[in-house]
């Protein structure tokens, strides 16, 4: 086994490591609009899980760019609202597309001819296209530090406020999500992603 030391590594390396251990990784593709509201902004991030059994709680880590927040980032500390997308395989380029750095006032939504409908319970529109849908507001913002005492990630914790389920992921009767049907693909390290896997059972102990 190698043995690394954190320490001796760069900024790089460390980054590269931790992006190819913790795999797979969910993705959350967002929507959020501009501090004036006149631009949409949509973005994919992989530092992205779920957080508590007591509130629908998300957290995403949004890392920064030339020590400056990224869009996504500095429209949720301006508007407190995002539409969480779940990625499935058939929207995996447009979602590979949507990381492209633009300008602020440039709406990846309308650059990738995206349809859009109106959310339940934020302005934010979500995206027609998505299987599932978070409508989700911000619930708690936590700038990460570094020895500097510079933030060098914006974490969030989201509360969902709407679900919003294509009929063939949701059991109805239920209110099971059929996996399969969802079809998601997940962040592996540097360009790489994969679909879902062979599933199986184990039940836990008691």
């Amino acid at each position: 086994m190698k043995t690394l030391a954190a320490a001796s590594l760069s900024k790089q390396v460390q980054y590269k490591l931790l992006s190819g251990s913790i795999i797979p990784r969910p993705i959350a593709w967002m929507t959020t609009l501009s501090a004036d509201q006149q631009t949409v902004n949509l973005a994919p991030f992989s530092f992205f899980t779920g957080l508590s059994n007591q509130l629908p709680l998300l957290s995403v880590a949004i890392l920064r760019h030339n020590n400056q927040p990224k869009d996504t980032a500095a429209n949720l500390l301006a508007n407190e609202e995002a539409v969480i997308h779940m990625v499935s395989r058939d929207l995996v380029v447009p979602m590979n597309q949507s990381a492209a750095t633009l300008d602020a006032t440039v709406s990846e939504v309308q650059t990738l001819d995206l349809p859009t409908v109106a959310s339940d319970s934020v302005r934010v529109p979500g995206l027609v296209a998505a299987k599932i849908r978070l409508e989700s507001t911000l619930y708690q913002y936590v700038p990460i530090t570094g020895p500097d005492g510079e933030i060098m990630t914006d974490l969030f914790v989201l509360q969902v406020q709407t679900f919003h389920f294509a009929d063939e992921v949701l059991d109805s009767e239920h209110l099971y999500v059929n996996a399969t049907a969802l079809d998601p693909i997940a962040r592996l390290s540097g360009p790489t992603y994969a679909p879902l896997g062979t599933s199986f059972k184990l039940a836990r102990p008691r």
